[in-house]
């Protein structure tokens, strides 16, 4: 179950807060982070030992909708090798974004672990302040929202178009996933060095705490290490657990400069 947990750390990597009402913090932002075109290809381990999967995440330039520019962000991860053969994962997750804003439009996660398989559809309209949550084909269930809300995976590229990046800094995200909206801290710690597959890093790392009722189902921690600059790359993550840890660690990236 816990490599299984490792496979979905792409788009469950920001984790909320519990226990408190939701906290306007999604302030407007400019990206200088991604664009379309952008790939980047993480290997999924536990504790660096074995390799549990692959994931890619990608950045697609999406349809205009109602007269706006969209972006649709896109997480697969499958299982290898022994992972695999005794309990393959596959899991596809797509969030559409508003390409100037940065608000979530609408998240689909599509997972089969296993002989599990499970759906679930989340529509935003910003204008009602509500989202319409569909699960398993079920009956749709609505929601209300704080503005320029955020999923589980776009509120990883928001976090890297933020510029508040300051060691001792917490930056408070309003996140929805199923039925709840979480008010996510993400604590800034410090700069690091930091060397992947991928090349030698300057990054700053951060970390925030996994207590929703989602795939990380444990009071570990979750560490980020997000390049240094404007586009703000997750080159490394890490997630404490009791036998370990599991591990995302960028081995390629293409495209997706920065836009002017």
């Amino acid at each position: 179950m816990l490599l299984c947990c490792a496979l979905l750390i792409m788009a469950n990597v920001v984790a909320a807060e519990p226990g408190r009402p939701p906290i306007q913090e999604n302030i407007k932002t400019v990206n200088h982070a991604f664009a379309p075109g952008e790939k980047l290809t993480y290997s999924i381990s536990w504790s660096t030992i074995i390799e549990a999967g692959i994931s890619v995440m990608e950045v697609q330039q999406g349809k205009t909708i109602n007269g706006r520019p969209t972006y649709n962000l896109i997480s697969n991860t499958r299982s290898v090798g022994v992972v695999d053969l005794f309990f393959p994962v596959k899991d596809s997750v797509e969030s559409i974004v508003d390409a100037d804003d940065l608000y979530s439009l609408s998240f689909h996660l599509r997972e089969s672990h296993g002989k599990k398989q499970r759906q679930r559809s989340m529509t935003y309209d910003r204008a009602s302040g509500t989202v319409q949550v569909i699960v398993n084909n079920g009956a749709p269930e609505t929601y209300c929202v704080p503005d320029r809300i955020q999923d589980a995976l776009s509120s990883l590229y928001y976090l890297r178009t933020r510029q508040d990046f300051t060691a001792g800094k917490t930056i408070v995200e309003n996140v929805h996933d199923g039925d709840k909206t979480w008010a996510v801290e993400i604590h800034v710690m410090g700069k690091e060095r930091i060397k992947t597959p991928a090349g030698a890093f300057d990054t700053i790392k951060v970390k925030t705490y996994p207590k929703y009722e989602g795939v990380f189902m444990h009071e570990g921690e979750i560490y980020i290490w997000l390049t240094d600059d404007a586009r703000k790359i997750p080159v490394l993550m890490k997630s404490e657990i009791s036998i370990g840890s599991i591990v995302a660690t960028l081995t390629t990236m293409q495209g997706g400069n920065s836009k002017p």
